[in-house]
């Protein structure tokens, strides 16, 4: 069908599918199931490609109230995990005719700067990833829906929480090191306030309270390289026995454990496992690669957004946490005898 050289017009698109301008609204607003056929839909759409129709969005988007844009909240933009975390979101959101924009609070707990001169007026709702939901009070307010990643469901001040299950990762963690023969176990631990990290601590001190003749010693490091590795380095180097295996919050962390251990001519994992939380690139790129819990960043961003929609569609959101799955490695391996 050739294109008019003037620009087409609903009314155009209706009369080519030979339908009603009201049902062009309906297919072209996602807004059909149910009120007319898959045929009808298809037929609309096919119109509008032909004709080179596109909605003028503003104007609709006016009328209705609504601006079609999330915000998601993120504690940094160039860590890996986060990038999975946007591509997720933003592939839901996309096929729902909505934009994300990516913002960051780096601190994590409150309060985030309003990114715009009223968040209320400039979106529709807002995915926060990793942070206190009292941080985003200055944002969100009492208006906007909310939906809280990787958060205490009890402290998310009545926003709806999705979460990847981060306690049976700890704990897939904790068994292979047991079941290894590991009975000293040093906590590299994030130095970051927040619910996510102290589960991970409560997990793992309640698993080796449970079983008998272990011990646990913890220290911490802010989650870069460096601070991981000056952390681990006076663990190791404190009097006493030394730690067997190392379980870090993250696999960044790991990566400094490894450096620590290279510096004081300790062998991976001859004389020391390691293990890590994300499995990141960097985990495969460490030498020996790196035991670690895999977690879904992608599918976390999809649920996250799908949550979301479900509470402006006035929906409850799915329940349960995402699995997360432990890859054992070069990095683990039984303790020399003693």
């Amino acid at each position: 069908m050739a294109r008019s050289s003037t620009r087409p017009t609903s009314r155009d698109v209706a009369r080519a599918a030979g339908v009603s301008q009201a049902a062009v609204s309906l297919v072209l607003g996602e807004k059909w199931r149910g009120r007319v056929s898959e045929t009808t839909a298809q037929r609309v759409r096919q119109a509008a490609t032909d004709l080179g129709y596109r909605p003028n969005l503003a104007a609709r988007n006016l009328r209705l109230g609504h601006t079609r844009t999330v915000l998601l909240v993120v504690p940094a933009l160039t860590t890996e995990f986060f990038a999975g975390v946007y591509t997720g979101a933003a592939r839901v959101a996309a096929q729902h005719g909505f934009g994300v924009v990516l913002y960051p609070s780096p601190e994590g707990v409150g309060p985030a700067r309003d990114p715009f001169a009223s968040a209320q007026a400039a979106l529709d709702g807002v995915i926060a990833s990793s942070m206190a939901a009292d941080a985003l009070t200055a944002i969100s307010g009492d208006q906007l829906p909310l939906v809280m990643l990787d958060s205490d469901p009890a402290g998310s001040l009545g926003a709806a929480t999705v979460n990847l299950d981060i306690t049976d990762g700890v704990r897939q963690v904790t068994d292979h090191l047991l079941g290894l023969g590991h009975r000293h176990l040093l906590h590299l631990a994030a130095d970051i306030p927040s619910w996510t990290f102290q589960i991970r601590a409560r997990e793992l001190a309640d698993r080796l309270a449970a079983t008998p003749g272990t011990r646990l010693t913890t220290a911490h490091a802010p989650i870069t390289i460096d601070a991981a590795r000056a952390a681990t380095e006076t663990a190791l180097t404190t009097p006493g026995p030394r730690p067997t295996a190392i379980v870090c919050d993250d696999d960044k962390l790991a990566a400094g454990a490894y450096k620590a251990a290279r510096r004081l001519g300790l062998r991976i994992p001859d004389d020391l496992s390691v293990t890590g939380l994300d499995d990141l690139a960097l985990a495969t790129a460490l030498d020996p690669e790196l035991t670690t819990v895999r977690l879904d960043a992608e599918l976390f961003g999809e649920r996250g957004m799908q949550a979301l929609l479900a509470v402006l569609d006035g929906r409850e959101p799915p329940h349960g946490d995402i699995p997360v799955q432990l890859i054992p490695r070069a990095s683990t391996a039984p303790p020399r005898p003693s």
